[in-house]
């Protein structure tokens, strides 16, 4: 197998990676923009008020510094797997491992080391949350080898992804997780990663098969009902997860409050997945300043609520 694929080369052409890869193209390979997801892990203990107790944000941080170890890892081995599929792809054939920058087993021997190390952090936390990412690298393992072939498996797989960030952080800081947030979580995720493949479907077109084999057996319409349907069920959850946290005494709603951007995201995020976007969803919430605005209006009530009473 042809270790790598020089950038400037034409699509379908490989050669060998030669030498040892630039630290600008790993850093590139682990995906930085990536571990943004890994704030995740924060949501559950930073909606209990608990970052600022004891030893609290010292977990929750090394479950952070665990997730990016271990998420890079699995992306690095992603990469090695679908090294040909990237090379046909108009975006992906761009990163270091199908553009030829890394070398095939370097990329594997980085990425085993990577989860190896993630592991052994987490044995500083606690056990349950090393159950957790147990879970998360067995169903990125099972992504990489058998679920990203099979539909609507391998949206759940994904999705799983960001469920598991929230969980994991509750565990970490030790705080009982509430229904509502989880099924926040859960449905919220299924709407992004529904978006993705919405967004993949329209910038691939008839050749999104061949990159994707899942993605040809998707409709367009049936990933607008997904994320509709999605959509629906995340707002009504946290609608009904704001009204039960908010406190009984008199003063400002800051958490019914929250509401109104929490749902103004959601209605603004559907309208560029209709637009044709989606298809990397950090770069659609970092590129849409109306998207950034909201969240931080909706971080500053929804902390207000949980700080200031």
């Amino acid at each position: 197998m042809a270790e790598g694929l020089q950038t400037s080369l034409p699509r379908g052409e490989a050669r060998p990676a030669r030498g040892v890869p630039s630290g600008r193209a790993l850093l590139r390979a682990l995906r930085p923009k990536q571990w943004a997801k890994n704030v995740l892990v924060l949501a559950a203990p930073a909606a209990a008020g608990v970052l600022t107790k004891a030893d609290t944000p010292f977990h929750v941080w090394l479950a952070f510094v665990a997730f990016c170890l271990v998420s890079s890892g699995t992306y690095l081995l992603n990469d090695v797997r679908d090294f040909e599929s990237d090379r046909r792809h108009p975006v992906k054939r761009n990163r270091p491992i199908a553009a030829g920058l890394i070398p095939l087993r370097t990329a594997t021997a980085l990425g085993i080391g990577l989860i190896l190390s993630g592991f052994l952090l987490s044995l500083a936390i606690r056990l349950l949350f090393l159950a957790v990412l147990l879970i998360y690298i067995t169903i990125q393992v099972s992504y990489t080898l058998w679920l990203k072939r099979e539909p609507v498996l391998d949206i759940v797989a994904i999705a799983s992804g960001f469920i598991l960030r929230a969980v994991s952080g509750g565990l970490a800081a030790g705080v009982p997780l509430s229904r509502w947030f989880l099924i926040v979580a859960s449905f919220g995720s299924l709407f992004v990663v529904s978006g993705k493949r919405h967004g993949e479907h329209i910038d691939l077109g008839d050749e999104g098969a061949e990159v994707r084999p899942s993605l040809g057996a998707y409709s367009r319409n049936y990933l607008q009902y997904v994320w509709t349907m999605t959509s629906g069920v995340t707002v009504a959850a946290y609608c009904l997860w704001a009204f039960e946290i908010a406190p009984k005494k008199e003063g400002v709603p800051f958490y019914e409050l929250s509401i109104i951007p929490f749902v103004t995201f959601i209605l603004r995020y559907a309208f560029l997945l209709e637009q044709g976007h989606g298809g990397a969803p950090e770069d659609v919430v970092l590129g849409d300043r109306t998207l950034l605005a909201l969240a931080v209006i909706w971080a500053s009530l929804f902390a207000a609520g949980v700080y200031v009473y």
